[in-house]
């Protein structure tokens, strides 16, 4: 009797295994992990005490810690004695919300502001809000389903707009040999480019590179995109965080739509009010007139509706309480401005401590020069994996660093660090 139960349990194993090999997925191929995912995983598994992360794209205090905006704290004590429901927000998200949002977006003095000609939706952070443009772009542009990227861009861009139904193309932003803007190829490419083709800007504090144009170079781009007849797309992910004013940071978004550009634009909340998780943002697009703006407003519905029926609403809460309250307001930029002043000031210190005082080989002026939360250091992926192995410090394999990892307790060791691993002695 025993052996005939083991036969009959012998049997079972063998049909699991038969089963599990039979598996419908399992065909299915492991994607590649993300990079600053094994960045962060790394970092995790360290147990020296000077590690230091610098691929997380999140603000850090001057002590490495997440950092809740005291303007944040009053808008949720707000929010909560007003004693909110938690009903469903209408598809396009909390209007008060996205009202505030393309004001501070596109400025008082704006024409389709004025006009009523402005179509905006609350979206689940900067990435729902280019999503959307993405669907939006590839269902109802009518001349062209081709974005050009800049290269590099942020990682998830390609991703978004290829399943987005849209064709991925490049046009060049960084050179390498001046780890700066490569001007002159940007334009070269925008001119080669097909007419009415869509092209991705970064509004500001571009990311990875944290290379800018200046004010004079975007109203030659804007003078390009209207000879070109391109479509221009904004992600503007750093309002106020960049150089901690939210009406220089809009320039190239004002600016456009001034010379009459229909632009499209991708607005974040996650960096300016630190409201990471709480996935606020907003997606919007000027037309031509309040009777387009509504027909415009139909259609977007129609694509949100099946991807997520509508935002959450507590983040739209917070950020409507700051926008909408003119000392909260005050309070707010004020802060923007102090994460902003600590990143600059990150900046000038790494700048003075690997040239002044470690006379480092190379040239460095570029960390000065470069804005907003990350930098292209320059540094090969040699350098990285030395400094990952030797110095506990990680970051990306091209070399790109959130300044915000940077404080008064690790600059120096970061910089020490960076000599050696150049001059080889690390």
């Amino acid at each position: 009797m025993l052996s005939a139960v083991l036969s009959r349990r012998a049997t079972v194993s063998v049909n699991a295994n038969a089963l599990r090999s039979l598996s419908v997925w399992s065909a299915v191929k492991a994607g590649p992990p993300d990079p600053i995912l094994g960045v962060t995983e790394a970092f995790k598994a360290d147990q020296d005490p000077r590690k230091i992360n610098l691929g997380v794209g999140a603000y850090r205090d001057g002590n490495g810690k997440p950092y809740v905006l005291p303007s944040v704290k009053k808008a949720e004590e707000i929010v909560a004695a007003s004693q909110p429901d938690k009903e469903y927000l209408p598809i396009t998200g909390f209007a008060d919300f996205t009202k505030r949002a393309a004001l501070l977006a596109y400025g008082a003095d704006s024409v389709p502001l004025k006009d009523g000609a402005i179509s905006i939706t609350q979206s689940i952070s900067g990435t729902g809000a280019l999503r959307i443009g993405g669907a939006f772009l590839a269902r109802h542009y009518p001349h062209s389903k081709i974005i050009y990227l800049p290269v590099p861009s942020w990682g998830n861009h390609t991703p978004i707009f290829a399943d987005s139904g849209l064709e991925v193309r490049g046009y060049r932003y960084f050179d390498k040999k001046t780890v700066g803007l490569d001007f002159e190829g940007l334009k070269a490419d925008l001119r080669a480019a097909p007419e009415q083709s869509i092209v991705l800007l970064h509004a500001c504090a571009h990311n990875p590179t944290g290379v800018d144009p200046t004010s004079a170079q975007w109203a030659e781009i804007s003078d390009i995109v209207k000879e070109k007849k391109l479509f221009p797309f904004f992600d503007m992910a750093y309002q106020g965080f960049a150089s901690g004013d939210t009406a220089r940071d809009a320039f190239a978004v004002r600016h456009f739509v001034s010379q009459g550009h229909q632009i499209a634009l991708s607005q974040s909340f996650a960096k300016n009010m630190g409201l990471y998780g709480e996935r606020v943002g907003a997606f919007s697009l000027i037309t031509a007139d309040p009777a387009e703006k509504a027909r415009v407003d139909s259609q977007l519905k129609i694509i949100i509706r099946p991807l997520y029926s509508n935002p959450p609403v507590n983040g739209a809460r917070i950020a409507n309480a700051i926008l909408g309250d003119a000392a909260l307001y005050s309070q707010w930029e004020s802060e923007v401005k102090g994460m902003a002043d600590r990143i600059i000031s990150m900046r000038e210190k790494l700048y003075n401590t690997l040239t002044h005082d470690l006379k480092t080989p190379g040239e460095w002026g570029h960390i000065k020069s470069q804005i907003g939360m990350f930098s292209f250091t320059g540094l090969s992926p040699e350098h990285t994996k030395v400094l990952a192995e030797k110095a506990h410090i990680y970051m990306t394999s091209n070399g790109r660093i959130s300044m915000a990892g940077l404080n008064d307790s690790n600059v120096e060791y970061f910089a020490e660090s960076v000599d050696a691993a150049v001059k080889g002695k690390l």
